[in-house]
């Protein structure tokens, strides 16, 4: 999956829609792949709140079956150094999309541009996700709060 969270803080926890985005890709344990001006970086906690982009469906085997493998190489390579992070030119988003292109590439596929891959993947689900973040806002800046209702007896 390709992850979406705030460089800072939380979505839930006072994003106000205007900070820097942070991204990464998932392999098939849940481990979060993410670049940043100190490398790459593998993360097993960090992204309880993210938004997650599904990448691969279930019937596609045997890329499930190389993509941690696939991942791990491309992690290793000299372009995800240290010293070559730019903040706008070679960054997390940069990382993620150069590996979802190098799949698409492997598999005999166009690859996307990052406008088109936003589009398309991002938009749609960080659109559902403002939703429930400005619903969470108003309620707890309005002092509501939710209780589960009681379980209804069988009839």
């Amino acid at each position: 999956a390709f992850l979406l969270r705030p460089s800072a803080g939380t979505f839930l926890g006072g994003y106000d829609g205007k900070s820097d985005l942070h991204v990464g890709i998932t392999n098939s344990n849940g481990m979060v792949y993410n670049y940043n001006e100190e490398g790459i970086h593998r993360s097993e906690t960090g992204w309880e709140q993210c938004i997650s982009i599904p990448l691969v469906q279930p019937d596609m085997f045997g890329l499930l079956q190389q993509w941690d493998k696939l991942l791990e190489e491309f992690s290793v390579g000299e372009a995800w150094l240290p010293h070559r992070y730019e903040e706008h030119d070679h960054n997390c988003y940069t990382y993620a999309l150069a590996f979802i292109n190098s799949v698409l590439t492997a598999q005999g596929k166009q690859q996307m541009s990052k406008s088109e891959f936003t589009e398309k993947f991002v938009i749609p689900q960080t659109k559902k996700a403002s939703k429930y973040i400005t619903l969470h806002q108003e309620l707890t800046a309005n002092d509501f709060y939710i209780v589960p209702l009681p379980d209804q007896e069988k009839q």
